[in-house]
């Protein structure tokens, strides 16, 4: 295979059509999606994409005959996951020579021809700024037998203009902005994503419009920095303004957002999260260190003392709001000291759930060429110490959940013992995992609706309900109707209350859904 000339930054993508599949089953696709929640959004672009050029999703555990990868570069050892799954599938190719495989996202953008060279099996690489692109690469490369390489170095499109096939069908995410304008020397994102672009207003709110009267009713608002949204066009107070007209959406019961950054959280969005009431008691606030000396090193412009101002103020509005965080141990010259201001701020902090993780090199950032990088055997240790901190403040804010009444929104995902527990599983108002018993005789809840039940158990990670009959109740809602028809278009059966392949067909919402809470390189 040849590799074409990447795209100059001032290069539009490629405006040919994909062209009808050849003849014969129609060609099915996978999407594998690496990172964080922006990529997962970007993979339901994808196939969206991909479904609009003729290909359906693989099922039932057959081969795809379109394998996209949808990469992260901010780990180490990223680029190690996506050589060893595109490895494994070169005698898959080999064997299935109309098979086609694709790499994007910030590793593509990074490695560029690197992926090529490596694994010249590939049939396309596309970054960040062109998702747009994919269809008419992999119709390029399948006409010209030839890997096909577009990389822009700045967005032609923002991908909501592009279709989506979103990952469920009663919640959903939207993006507000894309890139970054920060300068954190441990992060290589935004010489990937590029400096921030912000939607407008309108833009906005009439997706969230949509989703709704598709059945939605919750939305996540995402964004690299997702507070300093509106700084492009000239508004410092467009996110405060942004979550309160959120509320006026009628039919959206949850409104979430992810990822604010300290510096520039103000006292008009905790406002704002107060005095919306679909805004729910939940924020993902990312430490990274809890020493003043590591986050100037980091170029954090915040320091702990205002990190916990922020908490003490959130708290103060919301008392029952459940916080999360990230938090990076071994970064470059991290003293004992150092380690223990972290420590300190995790205790005072008591966080519901925190995402460690062990500092990575990333070449390319000004991290990478710090001196005093530390041994493994440290961070390892260091991270061992924080996990088991933080794991025993979650699981005492936890059991101070016991006894509460919570509303739930029951998820399509269930726990991993719900074949032995008969529970079903779905998130609190305040985000937390809760999985709840049906008692004998009660109405079994959809995907979709809401129930409400008594805490009675809790672990360090979720809570659990065994509730009597009378202290169990179902709002069945129009997110489990819109399941219900998701479903009956799925099989062909009609539903009461939709007609199989009109409302709904082909739509379904992404369901926010937190990562895991620990990584190691």
């Amino acid at each position: 295979m040849s590799i074409t000339a990447p795209a100059p930054s001032s290069a539009k993508p490629s405006t040919i059509p994909a062209a009808a599949a050849p003849a014969g089953p129609q060609r099915t696709y996978e999407v594998r999606t690496f990172g964080c929640q922006m990529n997962v959004h970007d993979s339901e672009r994808i196939s969206g994409l991909l479904e609009g050029a003729g290909l359906t999703a693989a099922t039932g555990g057959g081969q795809a005959d379109v394998v996209v990868f949808n990469t992260c570069a901010v780990r180490e050892n990223a680029d190690n996951k996506l050589y060893g799954n595109l490895g494994m599938l070169a005698p898959v190719k080999e064997a299935n020579p109309g098979m086609q495989i694709a790499v994007g996202g910030c590793l593509a953008q990074k490695d560029r021809e690197t992926i090529l060279r490596k694994a010249p099996w590939v049939d396309a690489v596309f970054g960040t700024h062109n998702i747009g692109a994919l269809p008419a690469l992999l119709e390029r490369a399948r006409h010209n037998d030839a890997a096909q390489l577009e990389i822009l170095e700045s967005l032609d499109v923002f991908p909501s203009t592009l279709p989506t096939k979103r990952d469920s069908v009663y919640a959903g995410w939207v993006s507000i902005s894309v890139g970054c304008n920060n300068t954190c020397t441990f992060c290589i994102v935004p010489s990937l994503r590029g400096k921030e672009r912000d939607r407008r207003p309108g833009e906005i709110l009439a997706e969230i419009e949509a989703l709704v009267a598709d059945g939605a009713i919750e939305v996540t608002l995402l964004g690299q920095n997702v507070n300093s949204y509106g700084v492009e066009f000239g508004d410092r107070g467009a996110f405060a303004k942004l979550l309160r007209a959120c509320g006026s959406i009628e039919g959206l019961e949850r409104v979430r957002f992810t990822s604010p950054h300290p510096a520039a959280f103000t006292d008009d969005v905790i406002d704002a999260m107060a005095e919306t009431p679909n805004v729910m008691p939940q924020l993902h606030m990312p430490l990274q260190s809890g020493s003043d000396r590591i986050l100037k090193a980091m170029r954090r412009s915040y320091r702990s003392a205002k990190f916990l101002g922020i908490l003490d103020r959130v708290r103060e509005r919301m008392p029952s709001a459940a916080i999360s965080t990230d938090i990076i141990v071994g970064f470059p010259g991290e003293t004992e000291e150092d380690f223990q201001a972290t420590l300190d701020v995790v205790e005072k902090s008591r966080f519901a759930t925190a995402f460690t993780f062990q500092y990575s090199r990333r070449p390319g950032t000004p991290a990478a060429d710090l001196p005093d990088q530390l041994p493994k055997h440290v961070v390892q240790a260091r991270f061992e110490r924080l996990t088991a901190l933080q794991d025993r403040i979650a699981e005492e804010e936890n059991a101070r959940q016991v006894g509460r009444s919570v509303e739930v929104m029951v998820t399509a995902n269930q726990g991993r013992k719900a074949g032995e527990t008969h529970r079903l599983t779905g998130r609190a108002q305040d985000q937390r995992l809760v999985h709840f018993s049906v008692p004998a005789g009660a109405e079994v809840p959809r995907p979709g609706d809401l129930v409400t039940v008594p805490v009675t158990h809790a672990a360090p990670f979720h809570l659990l309900s065994d509730p009597t009959a009378a202290e169990y109740s179902v709002r069945r809602s129009r997110a489990g109707d819109a399941w219900d028809r998701s479903q009956a278009d799925s099989c062909g059966a009609p539903v009461p209350g939709g007609t199989p392949g009109t409302a709904g067909a082909g739509v379904s919402l992404g369901m926010p859904s937190l990562p895991p809470r620990r990584s190691t390189p």
